[in-house]
């Protein structure tokens, strides 16, 4: 082997070298990027004087378990961020000390004390109404605020659905890239390999995902229950629906190859901005506007029942003083039967803040399912045809199939429909039936009274009902951001590890440009003086 062909082999050598230190740098600031290193092997073809160096090929420093761990990480704290945005935001609203509804109850129950000071006097009773109407105004307003953040939420399930839908198309073209890639030319296509990664990652901010490696080269990318969104160089798609149990929200289901779209329980979307949206709609948004609902009802219902029992201004029985909804139940789209259920508000001392669902049976019977507590029982028709469920009256109607489902929601749009249904002061009830009317306070002291009442879930005072919600949102932020912080410590941990491994340190790489510089003049050298061996031989013929 001459000096010329190793001095050149080692040229090809340190300029590979130099490329790849370059390219490092170069790329230093770049997402997703592996560092790269140039594998030299001593040259086998020629003698026992040796054949110079030869470039094995261009490695990615890529840990695929550390990546795998910080893609889980990573996910769950995109999930618990997507949380704490949203539950602050209600957190805030809540615990507004100067506009909340504990001050605007307090108003209220302070405006019924004065009126049993002056039952008859003309603003007294002019102020119950302002403080009554300022108090269901707000209670609308904050139903209206949670109203609105569950169609917010609605919309970013469907951004996000698209999002995760390009990235699984993504992945998969990337899938069929490397192959081909591989096929031409037997080499590692790190540039690909390296987008196919940073995809897999920003594909797991979004939803949880599991990544498997099939045939040494294509990523197969799953949901937690198995079902694959990207499959070889195909691609599954996910498509954000009107749930069929609640149209008021949207959901999640998978669409196979065929076109068929299969429902997800929500269970199986945990991480992600898509797996916090979830867990906050179900576990923060349903509960707090529930508990708004429990509350305005309770008032509402109690409120209304002992202003009845007295008499007005003119002597006359107390009608109701505040208007209320009804309780919300919805027929699962894809019921077989034509039953329906009509509800009214039953003992509001067993009205809780939880949902249901009811599942007929053949024998006529129902199969309730408590959506807060899981707790499962069963209810049939009394002797005149309604159902009792959670302080709530149910009348059946039509024919229901069997296994039709219906969802019960007691309070969930309750509090949009609260309002002030007295418009004259003269028919505030505030005296006692018994009574001869204008003078008498008796049913006023009663109607004040009820703020002291553990009438709230047959537990807890008006005030106390609202300070457990404030309370629940508020452990609930505080929980979430702990959370958090321990996620974000992780993650910044595994990423340090990764970047140890795979990452770029300029440092390092300046000591390499050098040194390859050098060893790039090295063999330069190498062929001058096989040059001037050849040049002095040369001269010696001559």
């Amino acid at each position: 082997m001459s000096l010329f062909s190793i001095g050149l082999s080692g040229l090809s050598a340190a300029q590979n070298a130099l490329s790849t230190t370059s390219n490092n740098i170069s790329n230093v600031y770049t997402d997703g990027y592996s560092r790269q290193l140039t594998l030299l092997g001593q040259n086998a073809s020629g003698g026992g004087a040796g054949s110079g160096v030869s470039v094995d090929g261009i490695q990615r420093q890529y840990n695929g378990y550390i990546s795998s761990q910080l893609n889980q990480v990573n996910s769950r704290q995109a999930a618990l961020e997507t949380y704490q945005s949203q539950v602050n935001q209600i957190d805030d609203l809540l615990a507004d000390s100067d506009s909340g509804l504990t001050t605007l109850m307090q108003g209220f129950f302070s405006s019924v004390e004065d009126l049993t000071g002056s039952p008859a006097d003309a603003a007294a009773r002019e102020g119950v109404l302002g403080t009554s109407r300022s108090m269901a105004a707000q209670f609308r307003a904050y139903d209206g605020y949670l109203s609105d953040m569950r169609e917010g939420i609605n919309g970013q399930i469907g951004d996000v659905v698209t999002q995760v839908n390009n990235l699984s198309d993504q992945i998969a073209d990337l899938n069929k890239q490397v192959t081909l890639a591989r096929a031409r030319s037997g080499e590692e296509p790190n540039a690909l390999l390296d987008q196919r990664d940073k995809l897999v990652s920003d594909l797991g901010d979004l939803v949880d995902v599991n990544v498997q490696v099939q045939d040494g080269s294509t990523y197969q990318v799953s949901l937690s229950n198995g079902m694959p969104l990207v499959a070889g160089n195909k691609s599954f798609d996910l498509v954000a629906v009107k749930s069929s149990e609640d149209p008021s929200s949207v959901t999640i289901a998978y669409e196979d190859g065929a076109g068929a779209r299969s429902p997800l329980k929500e269970s199986v979307i945990k991480g992600g901005e898509l797996g916090g949206l979830l867990s906050f709609r179900s576990e923060t948004l349903d509960s707090t506007q529930n508990q708004l609902g429990q509350l305005a009802v309770t008032l509402a219902q109690s409120f209304n029942a002992q202003h009845e029992a007295g008499v007005d201004l003119d002597g006359n029985a107390g009608e109701a003083f505040f208007a209320i909804g009804s309780p919300t139940v919805v027929s699962d789209a894809t019921n077989a039967g034509s039953g329906a259920l009509a509800a009214e508000y039953g003992d509001v001392g067993e009205l809780t803040a939880d949902d249901y669902r009811l599942t007929y049976q053949a024998d006529g019977s129902y199969s309730v399912e408590n959506l807060g507590s899981g707790k499962t029982s069963s209810v049939s028709p009394a002797a005149d045809g309604t159902l009792s469920v959670g302080g709530v009256t149910l009348t059946p109607s039509g024919t229901p199939a069997e296994g039709d489902v219906f969802m019960l929601q007691p309070t969930r749009n309750a509090a949009a429909a609260f309002d002030v249904a007295v418009s004259d002061t003269d028919k505030i009830a505030a005296a006692d039936a018994d009574s001869g009317g204008s003078g008498d306070n008796r049913n006023a002291l009663a109607l004040l009274d009820l703020q002291n009442q553990r009438l709230v879930g047959g537990s807890k005072t008006f005030s106390g009902g609202y300070a457990s919600l404030v309370s629940d949102v508020g452990n609930r932020a505080a929980i979430t951001q702990a959370n958090l912080t321990t996620q974000t410590g992780l993650s910044d941990q595994l990423f340090a590890y990764q970047q140890a491994d795979s990452g770029v340190n300029l440092d390092e790489e300046y000591a390499n440009l050098l040194q390859y510089q050098q060893y790039y003049s090295a063999n330069a050298k190498i062929i001058e003086a096989g040059s001037t061996i050849l040049d002095t031989i040369l001269g010696l013929r001559a």
